[in-house]
């Protein structure tokens, strides 16, 4: 009903419009400092859509704090923001204060303005690998305080950040059963394919990723009631072989097979109204 709801008065809006205003989707949903009204729904893909009904997560809490506050991305599907609740209350009984919770998305989603190509749809977010020294910094603080690399600067192994409690959480996260995948850095996870002496099914959502030592990014899967397109499906096995001949490149770069760039990838910050699923004209539209 909301998807029939919402496509009818995107209809209706976009022949209302003229051909000619159909600005970047950046700036419009960039525009917003608060959700639209309804109930949650995520409304795309990750990289191209965006969201009705977000909540913000609060800046502070008893188990983590919303960092880069001025950037007005601590908003996601109430499923994402219980998630990091419960994640946080995961970090301190593995011995950390809490975690410091990075983007997670606009107030109604949306390419952003700066930085990801994902992040739209509310059912991203980035947790850093910092482990909270306090749970009352300033919003000053917030801004300039940095997250620590758990990576050597060779990206060859571990640094002398990673804890043991990293484990604890990343296992913690993925082991959630709302959890797509997670996107961190080869040497995190081919660092863990090593310590897992249990039940090793969880390392399979994990996905290596450059520059994704600072901090690691959760996907959830598509909530009841929102409209995603079900993601390429995460190969079989536990993806620590695929992992380990990432650190071996960055080892020995003659190593890497030939690959062209996509001559038609487009950054999502290029994308037009026209360009985004029609529900979200709605959705920008709405009170």
């Amino acid at each position: 009903m909301i998807k029939k709801t919402l496509t009818a008065a995107a209809l209706m809006l976009g022949l209302a419009l003229p051909a000619a205003a159909d600005p970047l989707a950046k700036d419009v949903f960039g525009s917003f400092r608060s959700p639209s009204q309804g109930p949650a729904v995520s409304i795309g893909n990750y990289s191209q859509g965006c969201a009705q009904g977000l909540v913000q997560l609060p800046e502070s809490g008893p188990s983590w704090q919303a960092m880069r506050l001025s950037r007005n991305r601590n908003w996601g599907h109430p499923v994402m923001i219980d998630f990091l609740v419960g994640l946080s209350r995961a970090a301190q009984q593995a011995g950390w204060q809490g975690l410091y919770i990075g983007d997670i998305g606009q107030p109604r989603g949306g390419p952003v303005t700066s930085g990801h190509a994902s992040h739209q749809i509310g059912l991203d977010a980035d947790i850093w690998m910092l482990p909270p020294s306090s749970l009352r910094l300033s919003p000053q603080q917030r801004e300039s305080l940095s997250s620590a690399s758990v990576v050597t600067g060779r990206g060859t192994a571990l640094s002398g950040a990673w804890t043991p409690q990293h484990m604890s959480i990343l296992r913690a996260a993925a082991r959630d059963s709302r959890v797509e995948r997670i996107f961190t850095d080869p040497v995190v996870k081919v660092a863990m394919c090593q310590m897992e002496t249990g039940d090793r099914s969880w390392l399979r959502k994990v996905r290596p990723l450059n520059n994704h030592d600072y901090h690691f990014h959760v996907r959830l899967n598509c909530p009841a009631g929102s409209i995603c397109p079900r993601q390429t499906p995460i190969p079989a096995g536990d993806g620590c072989a695929d992992a380990a001949e990432w650190v071996a490149i960055r080892i020995d770069p003659s190593r890497a097979k030939p690959s062209r760039p996509d001559p038609n990838y487009r950054h999502p910050r290029t994308y037009r109204m026209s360009e985004m699923p029609a529900q979200c004209s709605t959705v920008a539209a709405a009170p």
